[in-house]
């Protein structure tokens, strides 16, 4: 069974900074792709931003230019960096780990940006 865990959450102003990690329990190159997944109240979950397994990087629109994941392919870590956040980007952040046909999620973490 695969593990996902996110931390990292909390509670920031506008502009700020935050940078969540979610920790694999599997090698996160036995995957084809990582990333993460945000969900606002009363709206859809949607993607933030992906890495695949060759290092390719893809961002949502609202993410470009201020968000930034990366991985520790060692601590099997995936990252996401979050500048110049705004209170629109308030949601459950999940981790996702794509193998073949099975998405694996974690549980999520809160992100409350306010004054």
């Amino acid at each position: 069974q695969v593990q996902l865990v996110e931390s990292g959450g909390g509670l920031v102003q506008p502009g700020g900074s935050l940078r969540l990690s979610c920790a694999v329990s599997e090698s996160i190159f036995t995957f084809f792709a990582v990333g993460w997944y945000r969900q606002a109240p009363g709206k859809e979950r949607e993607v933030v931003a992906t890495i695949t397994w060759g290092g390719s990087t893809m961002y949502a629109e609202p993410a470009k230019g201020r968000f930034t994941i990366s991985r520790d392919n060692a601590a099997r870590t995936v990252y996401l960096r979050m500048n110049s956040v705004k209170p629109e980007d308030t949601a459950v952040y999940y981790c996702y780990a794509r193998r073949g046909d099975s998405t694996h999620w974690g549980q999520g973490t809160q992100v409350t940006v306010s004054s």
